[in-house]
């Protein structure tokens, strides 16, 4: 039996996400971002889809390494304006049954004690179709925004986080027993003092409290991560539970994918168990004709000045100070790693210009775009999962929310047809759809934290 190929769409509670420029266009919808009808419509075409989930990015900060300044991304809306990922949840919740959803909480800026709880109310309302997002941050801006004269260096901050993350593993796995909530309203008890535990941690972070939520669906909320710096992978490799990657060829994802299941493994864990995806972009349409000429339509909207200034974001160079026809070199420093080493170190074949990352990135971000038929993406995303080990995508956006509705309604057919996509969601909360359980797996860094 083929491997089954997995979809989330990749958005953010913003203007311009991936495809800067592209809010221009006639049919976008992006200017809708801060009303809830335009994420509630979303969230049921996703589920008329059977989208796995809805990934949210989010950031703290802005864009300001281009030019030197946050000019250019107010211009070009490139992720700002920006509004909270976690409060469009409950909504969208409430108008699907199915549907997951994936929240990015930068836990460099996020106390840990109001955070878990943050998280279980989110288990708790959407009956355990929560996820979280892992990420330590990449922009000084943010830093500044929290008082900080600049961002932890890069390593530092996945120490600090593998702190952080014994710290919520205690509260959402260990403060509460199982039984600890009876509701026995003839004797008045609610809950049995005697099976609720106080958490006491010392390290980067100290507590001494209880978890003030009652267990959740899923305890912990299922796990994602997205860095594939060696430091990344490794914090993946004992944590993560999906992956998110990105890369603009198969040559850059495979090894990503190899070597994060082997560090996996090599902590106890089933490195094939964690589930693998990476960006992509799929431009579908009834014809390949048809959908090169939509192809070709959007980019007369793309923003290549935006997509620098999001390049500047991730990477911490500014390429407003480049020739647009200079190579791109690598540069050591605490940004994110991943999206510099994917155009300098990752793919020894090709040396990228400044004009053509700026080209690249203005549709899809980083990643690959699928364009053609139903027949024709199928096939590229057939390969893609044969020759890389992912096990499905992270589709971006190039126009809201067409390109969705085209996936749901055109690609998704035809990926059931090749028996590659499921036919109907399982039941249950979101781990159990994913994993056939709701909560972590005994050899998850979590479970040794459980209250017995």
């Amino acid at each position: 039996m083929p491997k089954p190929i997995r979809l989330n769409a990749f958005e953010m509670n913003c203007v311009a996400h991936q495809s800067p420029g592209l809010w221009r266009h006639p049919r976008d919808r992006s200017h809708e971002y801060n009303r809830l009808p335009y994420w509630i419509e979303l969230a049921q075409t996703l589920e008329r889809g059977l989208f796995d989930g809805l990934f949210l990015a989010d950031v703290l900060g802005i864009y300001d390494v281009f030019g030197g300044g946050p000019e250019a991304a107010l211009r070009h809306a490139t992720q700002v304006p920006v509004n909270d990922p976690l409060l469009l949840v409950p909504a969208m919740a409430q108008a699907t049954r199915h549907l997951g959803f994936g929240v990015t909480v930068n836990l460099s800026f996020e106390p840990p004690y109001p955070f878990a709880r943050r998280m279980s109310t989110l288990d708790h309302l959407t009956e355990g179709r929560i996820g979280w997002n892992v990420v330590t941050g990449y922009l000084d801006s943010a830093a500044k925004g929290a008082g900080r004269d600049r961002q932890t260096a890069h390593d530092d901050r996945y120490a600090v986080a593998e702190d952080y993350m014994e710290l919520v593993y205690k509260l959402w796995e260990g403060s509460w027993a199982d039984d600890a909530v009876v509701a026995d309203k003839a004797a008045g008890l609610f809950t049995r003092p005697e099976r609720v535990r106080r958490v006491a941690h010392e390290g980067h972070f100290r507590l001494d409290a209880l978890h003030l939520s009652e267990p959740s669906p899923q305890r912990t909320p299922v796990i994602y991560q997205a860095g594939t710096s060696p430091a990344g992978r490794t914090f993946a490799a004992r944590h993560a539970e999906c992956v998110f990657m990105s890369g603009p060829s198969k040559t850059v994802v495979a090894p990503r994918v190899a070597a994060i299941r082997e560090l996996a493994a090599g902590l106890g864990r089933d490195g094939a168990g964690i589930l693998m995806f990476t960006l992509a972009t799929a431009i579908v349409a009834p014809t390949d004709a048809a959908a090169a000429d939509l192809l070709a339509e959007y980019r007369r909207y793309a923003d290549p000045e935006g997509a620098l200034t999001l390049m500047s974001g991730w990477t911490g160079i500014d390429f407003s100070r480049l020739d647009p026809d200079e190579v791109v070199e690598h540069v050591q420093n605490e940004a994110g790693r991943s999206a510099l080493e994917n155009i300098t170190r990752a793919d020894p074949g090709r040396r990228w210009t400044v004009r053509e990352v700026g080209e690249h990135v203005s549709i899809g971000g980083i990643g690959p775009i699928f364009v053609g038929s139903p027949t024709t993406v199928a096939d590229q995303m057939e390969s893609w999962v044969e020759e890389t080990g992912i096990d499905g995508f992270n589709l971006a956006f190039a126009v809201r929310p067409e390109t969705f509705a085209a996936v749901s309604d055109l690609l998704v057919p035809e990926l059931q047809r090749r028996g590659r996509y499921k036919s109907a969601y399982a039941e249950g909360s979101l781990r159990r759809k994913l994993f056939g359980r709701d909560r972590v797996d005994d050899s998850h860094a979590a479970a040794r934290h459980r209250f017995v």
